[in-house]
């Protein structure tokens, strides 16, 4: 029988592999992790699971990984017995389908979180914050023309591509970096009524921090 175990660490991309499992139903462990209350990293426990302490990091079968792109492709290939989180293949959506899994964190995620952590540390500089903004307004851009009129990234369903992404719209929102584009709020806002998403907060808590006033 196959052995899944979630490692989560709070308020971190780990929420989106608890909603992938959520949504196709499979039976998994989760671990929770807090983060260090001065440091706000991940804690020695997370460390002693895998050298980066990083966060998703599963174990299927003694298998571990960490790479939230990785994970959920990985995951949809062995679990997804009904094939709705994927196209297959030979379907004419697996490549867009490819390109928007891997364009949140291979693409994106680098300026939106450092956009949203800057105030944190007092600002990018003078160099580098026009060269962030400035990336955060295309890619932002460009998925919100994506999503434009459509309920999904690729299809008629919901993917791994629209969990992946949707980590750093939580985070561009946090920010206040979202609000020049509706689509994008739209179409966050309709994932977040899916009962697999909200289930996921339930079980590992908002997916970012925020601040005592």
């Amino acid at each position: 029988m196959t052995q899944i175990t979630l490692h989560h660490l709070e308020y971190s991309r780990s929420t989106r592999i608890i909603w992938l499992l959520e949504e196709m139903g499979i039976a998994y462990d989760m671990v929770r992790h807090s983060r260090d209350a001065t440091t706000f990293r991940s804690p020695e426990a997370l460390a002693e699971v895998h050298p980066l302490a990083k966060a998703p990091t599963v174990i299927v079968d003694g298998e571990t990984m960490v790479e939230s792109g990785a994970i959920i492709e990985y995951l949809i290939e062995r679990f997804d017995s009904g094939g709705k989180l994927a196209p297959a293949p030979d379907d004419a959506d697996r490549a867009r389908y490819l390109e928007w899994l891997h364009f949140a964190e291979g693409t994106m995620s680098m300026s939106v979180i450092l956009s949203a952590l800057a105030p944190r540390f007092g600002g990018l500089g003078d160099v580098l914050t026009p060269f962030i903004h400035g990336e955060v307004v295309k890619l932002l851009s460009y998925a919100n023309d994506a999503v434009s009129g459509r309920d999904f990234l690729v299809g008629d369903g919901l993917t791994g591509a629209d969990i992946n992404l949707c980590y750093l719209l939580e985070v561009a929102t946090a920010a206040q970096l979202i609000g020049d584009y509706p689509e994008l709020g739209r179409y966050l806002a309709k994932m977040q009524e899916r009962p697999a998403y909200k289930k996921s907060l339930e079980l590992g808590g908002p997916i970012v921090f925020a601040p005592a006033a």
